[in-house]
């Protein structure tokens, strides 16, 4: 009989799952594939890689399922995977309104603690460059979605950028933070795109070309903000005691954050753990815009509260020789958006030593990702 740590009086959850495999498809700008099978393509890479079949397969987890606000948000949904698979599902579940793109993973490892599944099948699937060119742009897709909450900005020619321009614009007047400051959360990813080759933009860039980009709402400019794209990522989560489970391969999830918020989502994550913030080898943080990435910092502890400008300036801390790596495979600025699930892989990655050029030195133990904003977030806290 395994044993499970508790927490209080109650089991961890965590101990139950562990990552057995995990996979891609391939991911650019306006690929004008069918979603499905990227899709697929995705979910066998990540079959193999854990050595199952989709006969192995009886659970499968994804956000936000088949229909969810905008176009391209959303490629495939639980039944087009079981029939694409050919699936024989014992528990699947899919939604919009997860906390954050990773609740699909707490999904995942609440169904197998409870013991209604062995192996779970997670993915994320977009194709939002096709979708936005075939609307005509992305303004034009967010303009259709009908969010109840774009009715206070529209009337002023505000659109969905303007929140990351007001975030930002609020956290430098309290902080003393710059704009060269905010720089190196593009450039460092830039730099760790390039050693990827399915990152979307891998040119060069440097402080004076953040600079010198397209305003799109003061402060926020174009290289602030994250890459639609088109690609699919799939995990396998598998019962920790599963016969089938490699734990020389297997990564195991230390702990879990679904509270809304970013505060509220990283203290539950440090609440269900012994490890610390200073045990964090390798960020994989959820950066829609760059201020997101900073909050994010900042809620998990790993910099100080309104002292994050100084931390990344230069931008050697956060590169991938320095004491805090962050966005290793080039996050959503440069590698492009995946909604959280784009971070998970590269933490896998790093966590497998599979980095090639830009693998952190030393083989990282320990990663931490997150996934959303504002009160639509969750993490994860993952160990070699």
């Amino acid at each position: 009989m395994t044993v499970r740590p508790v927490i209080g009086h109650t089991v961890k959850a965590e101990s139950a799952a562990v990552i057995t495999g995990f996979g891609s498809s391939e991911i650019g700008r306006r690929l004008g594939r069918d979603p499905l099978l990227l899709t697929a393509d995705a979910a066998l890479a990540a079959l193999a890689d854990a050595g199952l079949r989709p006969g192995d397969i009886d659970g499968v987890s994804t956000y936000p399922g088949a229909l969810w606000s905008t176009p391209g948000i959303t490629g495939a949904g639980v039944d087009d995977v079981r029939a694409l698979l050919g699936l024989r599902l014992r528990w699947h579940t899919g939604g919009g309104e997860l906390p954050g793109q990773l609740g699909s993973i707490v999904n995942a490892v609440l169904a197998i603690a409870a013991g209604l599944a062995t192996h779970v099948l997670c993915f994320r699937t977009v194709w939002e460059s096709t979708a936005q060119e075939r609307a005509g742009g992305r303004s034009s897709v967010v303009a259709r979605s009908g969010r109840e909450s774009l009715q206070w900005g529209k009337p002023y020619g505000a659109g969905y950028p303007t929140y990351g321009a007001l975030a930002m614009q609020r956290y430098m007047s309290e902080t003393g933070a710059t704009r060269e400051q905010f720089a190196q959360l593009a450039v460092v990813s830039r730099a760790n795109a390039a050693a990827n080759a399915a990152a979307v933009y891998r040119e060069p860039m440097t402080v004076d070309d953040y600079l010198e980009a397209r305003m799109i709402s003061d402060p926020l400019c174009m290289l602030d903000c994250d890459v639609p794209v088109d690609g699919a990522v799939a995990v396998v989560v598998s019962d920790a005691a599963a016969a089938a489970v490699d734990r020389t391969r297997a990564i195991r999830i230390e702990s879990m954050g679904s509270a809304s918020g970013f505060d509220e989502s990283a203290d539950m994550l440090w609440s269900r753990t012994e490890l610390t913030p200073s045990d964090v080898d390798v960020a994989e943080i959820y950066d829609g815009f760059t201020i997101l990435a900073v909050r994010w910092l900042e809620a998990l502890r790993l910099t100080s509260r309104g002292e994050t400008g100084p931390f990344i300036e230069g931008g050697k801390r956060i590169a991938l020789d320095g004491e805090l790596p962050v966005s290793t495979g080039g996050g959503q600025l440069s590698g492009g958006r995946l909604h959280g699930y784009g971070a998970l892989l590269e933490a896998c990655i790093q966590l497998r030593g599979l980095g090639g050029a830009r693998q952190v030195p030393g083989t990282p133990g320990v990663a931490v990702v997150s996934s959303g904003a504002e009160s639509f977030t969750s993490c994860l806290l993952l160990t070699r």
